[in-house]
């Protein structure tokens, strides 16, 4: 027989849940938006400190353009569903830091994208970046940083909320957070799952199409990174390479993506 507490802790666990947009997977939610957006600007802000953002006037404006386009999309599917709430309290930013030797790009939550210069010469054109921004931009979208937050605060803490872990050890929750967003020098990196890979690939294809651009061209943007990864290991693909696996996932999303592509 279970123990009251226990039964108590596996209860709140199992209310604590919210629905990824799209595809309609439960995931562990013991962190609220404004937790984990308060997190992130404070380590947004750290990165932004300490990196030298680009001065390329064309490039900066094109990540804007192409973050701007998609972030767009994102809310306009939001909004459709009645789910705009999720949004609240998001402050989109895009930054372009210039590190041509990173090839790399993040979105943290609350909406701060940055995107390393490094990434530029295999997304090529604005049809790629878009590949790119869609898939950073579904992570934060599909809480993916709150979900291995709330695994961990389960893991490490019992369900402890987060505010009640902040209050009661600030730097062992910022640590936490850092670890599981990946924060640091490169930004947000080794921190999802396949599975949140996997999730964020097809989220990633549905916004950019919204947004006007071709979800087939990730097709070849895959293809690209998996060539760059024979040799190195990009700091994007982290520790999910962009295999045949995965490009095949992709192939198999691509007709639902096409459907809410219109070409501006």
């Amino acid at each position: 027989m279970l123990r009251k507490p226990l039964l108590l802790a596996g209860l709140t666990l199992l209310a604590a849940c919210t629905t990824v947009p799209i595809t309609g997977r439960r995931q562990l939610s013991l962190v609220s938006n404004g937790e984990m957006n308060t997190l992130a600007v404070t380590q947004y802000k750290q990165t932004l400190g300490t990196a030298k953002l680009s001065t390329n006037a064309a490039e900066v404006a094109t990540v804007r353009r192409v973050g701007q386009r998609i972030q767009a999309a994102v809310e306009l599917y939001f909004r459709q569903q009645g789910q705009s709430a999720q949004l609240e309290g998001y402050q989109w930013e895009f930054n372009l830091i210039d590190d041509p030797k990173t090839v790399n790009a993040w979105c943290m939550p609350g909406g701060k994208v940055v995107v390393y210069t490094g990434i530029l010469p295999l997304t090529r054109d604005e049809n790629g970046l878009a590949v790119v921004l869609g898939h950073e931009i579904s992570h934060a979208v599909a809480r993916h940083g709150a979900e291995r937050m709330s695994d961990q605060l389960a893991l490490q803490l019992g369900g402890t909320a987060l505010s009640t872990a902040f209050s009661q050890n600030p730097a062992a929750t910022g640590s936490l957070f850092n670890t599981v967003i990946g924060a640091g020098e490169q930004g947000a990196s080794l921190a999802f799952s396949r599975r949140q890979e996997s999730e964020a690939d097809h989220l990633g294809l549905i916004f950019m199409a919204m947004a006007g651009y071709d979800p087939r061209g990730a097709l070849p943007f895959w293809q690209r990174m998996a060539a760059q990864s024979q040799n190195s290991t990009p700091v994007f693909l982290s520790d999910h390479p962009a295999d045949a696996t995965r490009i095949a996932d992709i192939g198999r999303l691509l007709p639902e993506a096409q459907k809410y592509y219109k070409p501006r």
